[in-house]
């Protein structure tokens, strides 16, 4: 969960949104000096507008603490930026403020508050936090290990393109866990998965291929195509 977090949320939030007029610019300077590595001018645009009460500016600086970015990098001070946009429903600032929960950055470590930051993310669609949360109920961490509700967050995560929880719901089809098994639903998901980057489902469909009839892998592969074709609704 770690490296997922480090990997996944270093994204800044660069919807402009409905925003205020008068929001927008300075936003959009900090936005353009962050991305040109000019951390210092990010800053120094960002953080009126976060204590002004803008969200995304909030959410900015809290991964700017958190990375270190322009600023000596500081947990505390990142949860602390991160709440203020997460209590507006921001939901890349409540699935990073799961993420320090989670990991005990900044804050002491305690699952039960992670789910709890993790779901609001995922309940607005988010799809690594609905990934997280497949992760959190497989493995039983802060909730009671329940594989029928890890692979309902990984469907929906695998419905918005999330290689990653395409790769587990088909592991999931190849070993019956929350869902019947079903080797050929595994080896779809798996070359999905696969077409997405995630190399790892290669794996999966060796599996599923060697428990599976010449036909069935033709099968799988069709509906793979399907799939992709319907955006992977329905699969």
């Amino acid at each position: 969960m770690r490296k997922l977090t480090a990997t996944l949320c270093l994204t800044i939030a660069v919807l402009l949104g409905s925003i205020g007029v008068s929001w927008s610019g300075d936003f959009q300077k900090g936005l353009t000096a962050y991305r040109t590595g000019d951390y210092a001018t990010a800053l120094r645009d960002w953080k009126p507008l976060a204590k002004q009460g803008h969200a995304k500016s909030q959410y900015n600086l809290g991964v700017m603490y958190r990375d270190g970015q322009g600023v000596t990098q500081d947990y505390k001070t990142a949860v602390e930026w991160f709440r203020l946009a997460a209590k507006q429903e921001f939901a890349r600032a409540q699935f990073n403020l799961g993420g320090m929960y989670d990991n005990g950055q900044g804050v002491p470590q305690n699952y039960k508050t992670s789910v709890k930051w993790y779901r609001l993310a995922a309940k607005q669609g988010l799809a690594v936090a609905q990934f997280s949360l497949g992760q959190i109920y497989r493995q039983g961490k802060g909730v009671p290990q329940n594989h029928k509700t890890a692979v309902k967050w990984y469907r929906l995560a695998a419905e918005q393109g999330n290689a990653r929880a395409q790769g587990n719901l088909g592991v999931h089809y190849a070993l019956g866990k929350g869902v019947l098994n079903d080797y050929v639903r595994a080896y779809m998901w798996g070359n999905i998965a696969a077409t997405n980057g995630n190399k790892r489902s290669v794996k999966l469909q060796n599996f599923a291929a060697k428990r599976m009839t010449p036909a069935q892998i033709v099968e799988a592969k069709k509906l793979a195509r399907e799939c992709i074709r319907k955006k992977y609704k329905g699969c």
